[in-house]
């Protein structure tokens, strides 16, 4: 691990090279609020804005964010619409931001079930992001990692014997494989479930849940978690 330059809270913990957050509270921010479910996933794009440009400020390599889950097509037609709408509005807005700041853009899951002006968008982002060197953002959008397990081991089966299959030839067929180990994976809102967000990568990561919902976690937050993070002992398995 690094060692990471000053945060706002004054620590100086080790840094975690990759960082996967489970943004949840959304909808229960809107209704402590009397406002519709909308105005809570709006408030969530601007935490987006704030963490993801304190993440690069305080050098942290990748950051994984969980947009949209498999499971979220459950919601109501007119909530996804939202979502949907949210993201159309993200990527305009935003991504001169990213190419301006050499930020490496990455989507997880099966994105090319949104609707269609919305792949092109995401096609263009990911390409015009292409040729930048510095720290990844990685949108996980219509991901679930059983369904991920699953192409991989489909994959392996095509050109694998079963005993050539051990963990690093797993490893290599997740959406995952290019990204540094996950090493802190941190949940808001108070639940405390992965819900179907990288199961394997989060085998030996720390885990954080905190109760902050998700559009009033902030820089402060980000700071406390990995100050968190380097106050736990890391061991794999060993003593």
């Amino acid at each position: 691990m690094s060692v990471a330059p000053v945060l706002a809270s004054g620590s100086t913990a080790p840094l975690p090279r990759h960082v996967a957050i489970i943004m949840d509270g959304n909808g229960r921010w809107a209704k402590k609020r009397l406002l519709p479910r909308a105005a809570g996933h709006k408030a969530g794009v601007e935490a987006v804005r704030r963490v993801t440009r304190h993440a690069r400020a305080i050098g942290i390599e990748a950051l994984t964010i969980y947009a949209f889950s498999s499971e979220n097509w459950r919601r109501p037609a007119e909530e996804v619409g939202d979502l949907m709408g949210l993201l159309r509005l993200f990527i305009r807005s935003d991504l001169a931001e990213l190419i301006r700041e050499n930020v490496r853009l990455k989507i997880l899951g099966d994105y090319r079930k949104f609707p269609s002006d919305v792949v092109a968008l995401i096609d263009d982002a990911v390409a015009r992001c292409k040729a930048n060197t510095g720290p990844v953002l990685a949108i996980a959008l219509n991901y679930g990692a059983q369904a991920e397990l699953v192409r991989a081991a489909r994959r392996l089966a095509e050109h694998k014997a079963p005993e050539e299959i051990d963990a690093a030839a797993i490893e290599a067929e997740l959406e995952t494989r290019d990204l540094p180990p996950l090493d802190l994976l941190i949940r808001t809102s108070g639940e405390h479930r992965l819900s179907n967000f990288l199961l394997w990568q989060a085998a030996y990561a720390e885990l954080l849940f905190v109760d902050t919902l998700w559009p009033d976690f902030g820089p402060a937050d980000l700071d406390a978690a990995v100050a968190a993070f380097g106050n736990r002992q890391r061991r794999f398995g060993g003593l």
